[in-house]
């Protein structure tokens, strides 16, 4: 994969705004292994366990109508095993200590995600063709998959209350 370098540097970039990261790895929905840093722990299996803990984790938020997955969070009891949705084809799992601020985890790994997703769309993207260059037959479009939405913020409105009372000069 052309995209494994810059992949790597995303993962040293993330190692050093989080130091307690034990691992990480970049895997496809489908198990296989994209890109890795994970020492003490076999990347094929992390990929392929991600992918299957990644269906259950579709499964339920479906169930329980809480919409697409973004992210999934295991504490076992020396560490967190973390879960991110990278984009439409993969998945970030990061490996992390018992003593890691988990806040900062899942800033960091959501961050991480997305730039990942990036990279990895970005390459899987069919190349575009000029108009000119198109011939008159256009391959049928594959059936196309359902995007990971981003979170975004709305802004607030002011609160107003119903019983509010003014004062009236008589």
């Amino acid at each position: 994969m052309a995209a494994e370098a810059p992949l790597l540097d995303e993962f040293r970039r993330l190692r050093a705004r989080v130091p307690q990261l034990t691992g990480a790895l970049a895997a496809g929905v489908d198990g296989l292994v994209l890109a890795h840093d994970t020492p003490g722990v076999e990347p094929d299996g992390l990929a392929a366990l991600t992918a299957a803990a990644l269906g259950v984790a579709q499964r339920m938020t479906d169930a329980t109508g809480r919409g697409d997955f973004r992210e999934l969070l295991v504490r076992g009891a020396d560490g967190y095993v973390a879960t991110y949705a990278a984009g439409d084809t993969a998945v970030l799992t990061l490996l992390a200590k018992d003593g890691v601020n988990v806040g900062r985890l899942h800033l960091e790994g959501r961050r991480a995600g997305a730039r990942i997703g990036e990279l990895i769309d970005a390459e899987a993207a069919p190349p575009r063709r000029s108009p000119a260059k198109s011939s008159a037959k256009e391959p049928k479009e594959s059936k196309e998959t359902k995007p990971m939405p981003t979170r975004t913020r709305n802004a607030r409105t002011t609160r107003t209350t119903a019983n509010a009372r003014t004062t009236t000069d008589s």
